[in-house]
């Protein structure tokens, strides 16, 4: 069990490497920022995005090790492009700042998926219902564009993505008994994690981020 769970979070920590870097590298190039965000490239990688996230989630426990592996890698590198806002809309002191209490609340909330008795299998149901209901409050409000009603997604997503922190812990656990490759499972769970990390750090920087001049 820990040794799964410390393969989970090693490869979990290795595709947040890969987003920052690839991130942080693409937003010190003027170039590469203009090639993403001023064009129809910024399109392509976001259907990217959503089209790995569902060939990976549908398929990887069918992969071999080394392909979860790369489709991974590929993700989190993929992710990084978009990522590169980040470090040009927020000063990189709070970046850095929001990032440790996103990974403070992440421990926290993961603990208690590892160390609670309690079947969070349902409450899976409920989160995934949860973000749908974000997803589309997203798109209702790019067209209403009201700060307000973004803050208070960013609130709910938090929540949801707390829960899914949890969850995903305990989901990690219950695989190990089920007979199921090691590296796949690490794969995976650190693939859930991963996105469970991102989106708190998203969420939380929109809050409280201190954005440039």
């Amino acid at each position: 069990m820990n040794q799964l769970l410390s393969k989970t979070f090693l490869w979990m920590f290795v595709g947040l490497f890969v987003t920052f870097l690839t991130g942080y590298i693409v937003s010190i190039n003027e170039n590469m920022l203009l090639s993403i965000f001023e064009g129809p490239l910024f399109w392509i990688i976001i259907i990217l995005e959503f089209a790995l996230v569902i060939f990976f989630s549908a398929r990887v426990h069918k992969m071999k090790p080394i392909t979860a592996k790369i489709c991974f890698l590929l993700y989190s590198f993929v992710s990084g492009l978009t990522f590169s806002s980040v470090f040009v809309v927020f000063e990189l002191a709070s970046v850095m700042y929001v990032f440790l209490i996103a990974a403070v609340i992440f421990a926290i909330f993961g603990a208690i998926g590892y160390f609670t008795n309690v079947d969070l299998n349902r409450l899976g149901t409920f989160l995934l219902m949860g973000l749908f209901a974000i997803i589309i409050c997203c798109v209702v409000n790019i067209f209403l564009n009201n700060s307000t009603f973004d803050l208070i997604i960013s609130i709910i997503a938090l929540l949801i993505f707390f829960g899914f922190t949890a969850y995903d812990i305990q989901k990690v656990k219950i695989f190990s008994n089920a007979g199921i490759d090691g590296d796949v499972v690490a794969i995976n769970g650190a693939f859930e994690l991963y996105l469970d990390f991102i989106n708190i750090f998203l969420h939380l920087i929109s809050i409280i981020g201190d954005a440039k001049d």
